[in-house]
């Protein structure tokens, strides 16, 4: 994908969301660092324009909920979870770049739940690749792009890496 591709899947994913929950009402955008914060503030945007509302947004750093904590090293970076506004009888969309095999989500959802209890819990991604450990489904999707576990999928944001575009990649080993 290149940066008018991954533009239009955001419109999209921010128009899926706003028809799925009937307008922007008891909304919270939710993203996990790194990325998937960059495409939530986006969707954010995207929904402000369209709805003319601010609709609240949040971020997570799951990093201590992870499932595989012991083997990402003995002082792993913890980063600030950001949530000012309440997850309570809230519609949260979890918003992030790449789903593969659920972990990260489902340590994501913990996390929020751990905050209150949402009316519901979304889940928003640009790329999915398949290849799930558990059973986790998008409800927005950019682009599904199937993969070989021999293969990465490289998604770079402008606010983080300096340019746009998504690419599948062979993992060396």
């Amino acid at each position: 994908m290149d940066a008018k591709e991954i533009d239009r899947a955001v419109t999209r994913i921010a128009h899926e969301i706003i028809e799925r929950n009937k307008g922007c009402e008891g909304l919270l955008i939710v993203g996990i660092r790194t990325r998937g914060e960059y495409l939530a503030n986006r969707v954010q945007r995207k929904i402000r324009e369209i709805e003319g509302r601010d609709v609240p947004l949040g971020i997570l750093d799951i990093t201590l909920y992870r499932d595989d904590l012991s083997s990402v090293g003995p002082q792993p970076i913890v980063r600030k979870t950001e949530l000012t506004h309440s997850v309570v009888d809230q519609n949260v969309v979890l918003v992030d770049d790449v789903l593969y095999t659920g972990r990260t989500v489902r340590a994501a959802m913990d996390e929020i739940i751990d905050f209150g209890r949402p009316r519901s819990i979304q889940l928003a991604v640009l790329i999915d690749r398949g290849h799930r450990e558990l059973p986790i489904r998008p409800d927005f999707v950019g682009k599904n792009v199937p993969t070989s576990r021999r293969e990465n999928i490289s998604v770079c944001l402008s606010e983080q890496d300096g340019k746009d575009n998504v690419a599948v990649e062979e993992v060396l080993r």
